[in-house]
This record gives C-alpha cells, structure tokens and sequence, in this order.
C-alpha cells in the first residue's frame, strides 16, 4: 500500500495521534492514509464520553475491550485516528469529539469541512 504524504490539515506535517492506545489505520499511531482507507481513518479525535456513547449506539463500539483483537477499549480522553465520516454524522447529530488539528490529515477535508473541524478544535493551531 502506497501511503500518502503525511500533511496535517494546516499544511503542516501530520504530528502523531495516539500510540497508546495505537491508532491510525496502518497502526502507526498517525492518522496516515492511502487509496485502500475506504474509511478515511483521517480525524484525530479526543474521546468524549457522549461520542462513545453515540458511537456504540451507531453501531460501532469503540468502548469495549476486545483482546482478541488487542483492543482494551477507549475511554474518554483517549485520542483515535476517527473515520471522517464518522466525526461529520457525529457534528451533525451534535455530539463531535474534540480534534487535534496538527494530527488530522488533510485528506479528512474531502468529507469534513475545515470549519467544522476547526470548531471541535482541541490544540489552538487554527
């Protein structure tokens, strides 16, 4: 897989995520991407505990320890490279995450508009 270049959102190189818990979908504790991230793994996301909520009750839970998977589950304050579309039906349900701007790739405004994401920013880099 031919990952793409890791620019951040501002134009500036994409700065880690999370690596613990690892995150990002090379788990690489970025959130890079490439053509097969049907996803878009793009948002950095801080953890809230009504996004974890919301995000269960949509069908994807992100709050259970899976081991199997070497998964302990996320918790609030937890940051996780987010599916774009994800975050955007979050934002419009009212219930988005905080976002690390410096860590959100800049391939996350091909669903995401940068308002958006700059309103739930978490660091002040906007």
């Amino acid at each position: 897989m031919q990952q793409d270049p890791s620019i951040n959102v501002l134009g500036g190189p994409l700065l880690p995520c999370s690596t613990a818990p690892m995150t990002g979908f090379f788990r690489d504790g970025a959130c890079n991407t490439c053509v097969q991230d049907t996803g878009s793994h793009t948002v950095c996301a801080v953890m809230t505990a009504e996004f974890l909520a919301y995000s269960k009750y949509v069908g994807n839970d992100l709050s259970t320890p899976r081991p199997a998977f070497g998964f302990a589950g996320l918790k609030p304050g937890d940051s996780w490279c987010l599916c774009a579309a994800r975050f955007l039906q979050a934002h419009d349900e009212g219930c988005a995450p905080q976002v690390s701007l410096v860590s959100t790739h800049i391939r996350a405004l091909e669903i995401v508009p940068r308002a958006v994401l700059e309103a739930h920013a978490h660091d002040t880099s906007a």
